[in-house]
């Protein structure tokens, strides 16, 4: 039986990919312009074809030839365009330049024909004088034979089996004539972040991860696993959902640099009471038997590269890891950043939560008439090197012009070794010959 096919637009990381993969999509392209983001979709998807390039530069026809689907009917496409502030100035909100990104979608969607698409963006489209562009939004896809499922509805990620108070606008629709689907309706467990967070060893016991993100660990390492951190090790039945299972080592501790900390705020975060902000720093300490607050991706080297605050552990006294917040945002282990903190953590802050994704795709394949099947057989992983790659390792892999103005942040991770940037080279030249 053929799995229904997708395709992901500003697809990041990866939030909505592994979503709609684990509800029973194959997800056969992913367009993404970070070539950073790219390398790590690529990374943790070796068999979906990723654009790294500007949408408005990319054609219905480009996705097909670079996927490989020739002619096969698209059942979903599905992507969050970056919000650019959504102006409103002008009588046409959706003409304005400012928002043509939100245009581009709805032209891919258009162009590829596709069955179904899912929009997902800020709650803040759906109050005050925004809702007017959300309005022309529905009409454009109404005017392009799409019927929407109305009202529209934001949901929180915290219904849906994820431990982050998370809030998105999913706005879903289908051609005309066949089934709309329904809003997922809420998961019945709700994880806390003591579920989350609980089993995984303290990064600060290990010196290696000062400069590196991971570190092989004795299985003894581990606490005892939550029902929900066995499903984030994979070690449930059923943790891998409908989605392919990835050759990985169960030992690895990744994503997972330290981060440094004075005495003195050590010292705050130890004295802030949980499920309370810090006086000094703002940042919000996790409350064991609750859940995290929004985990926010910060601003890009464009705006001056700052980092969104990590919530500081309920337990020890320090920010969250990268892979504590992978935790919280419902990314199973196997699933890997890019090295730094700076990269890492806005890919996790910018993604949908996978769990999310998947009560979202699960409605999508149910109104579509798709049986799921589990996959056969277990998939690669792809080269570690796409995961150390600066901005100008990863233009060059994919080869595009650097972004302009952009720079990396190293966040206390290890610099990379003239031996890494030559790996890195060398793969990026041998797959772009090849």
């Amino acid at each position: 039986m053929t799995r229904p096919i997708a395709v992901d637009l500003f697809s990041g990381a990866g939030g909505m990919s592994l979503g709609f993969e684990q509800a029973g999509f194959d997800v056969v392209a992913a367009v993404e312009i970070d070539p950073v983001h790219a390398a790590v979709h690529k990374f943790n998807f070796p068999n979906c074809a990723v654009l790294c390039r500007d949408i408005s530069k990319v054609s219905g026809a480009d996705i097909r030839n670079a996927s490989g689907i020739g002619s096969r009917k698209v059942d979903l496409v599905m992507g969050g365009a970056p919000c650019q502030g959504f102006s409103l100035i002008g009588h046409r909100a959706l003409e304005d330049p400012r928002n043509a990104l939100v245009g581009e979608f709805v032209r891919i969607v258009c162009e590829l024909d596709a069955r179904y698409f899912v929009f997902e963006n800020v709650k803040g489209l759906t109050v005050g004088r925004h809702k007017t562009f959300l309005e022309e939004l529905v009409m454009a896809f109404e005017a392009e034979g799409y019927t929407i499922r109305k009202p529209w509805k934001v949901l929180n990620a915290s219904d849906y089996a994820v431990p982050q108070n998370r809030e998105r606008l999913i706005l879903m629709g289908s051609k005309k004539g066949l089934r709309l689907p329904d809003y997922p309706s809420p998961a019945a467990y709700r994880p806390t972040c003591k579920d989350a967070l609980d089993d995984l060893p303290n990064v600060d016991v290990y010196e290696a991860l000062v400069e590196s993100d991971e570190v092989r660990l004795a299985s003894n390492a581990w606490k005892r696993p939550t029902a929900y951190a066995r499903e984030m090790r994979c070690l449930s039945n059923g943790a891998w959902h409908y989605g392919y299972v990835r050759n990985w080592d169960p030992r690895m501790l990744t994503s997972s640099t330290r981060t440094g900390h004075t005495d003195i705020s050590r010292r705050r975060f130890a004295e802030t009471r949980r499920g309370d902000t810090e006086l000094i720093s703002r940042f919000f300490k996790l409350a064991p038997d609750g859940v995290s607050n929004t985990l926010r991706a910060g601003t890009d080297a464009a705006r001056g590269a700052f980092t969104s605050p990590r919530p500081i552990h309920y337990r020890y006294p320090r920010c969250i890891s990268v892979r504590e917040m992978a935790r919280l945002h419902g990314f199973p282990d196997w699933f890997r950043f890019q090295e730094t903190k700076w990269h890492g953590a806005r890919q996790i802050g910018n993604a949908v939560p996978p769990p999310l994704a998947r009560a979202v795709g699960s409605a999508i394949v149910k109104a579509g008439g798709h049986t799921p099947k589990i996959c056969e057989g277990s998939v690669a992983l792809g080269d570690p090197a796409l995961l150390r790659m600066n901005i100008s390792a990863a233009s060059e892999y994919w080869g595009v012009q650097s972004p302009t103005g952009k720079r990396d942040r190293k966040s206390g991770a290890r610099k990379r070794s003239q031996h890494e940037t030559e790996a890195a080279r060398l793969l990026a030249l041998s797959e772009l010959r090849g």
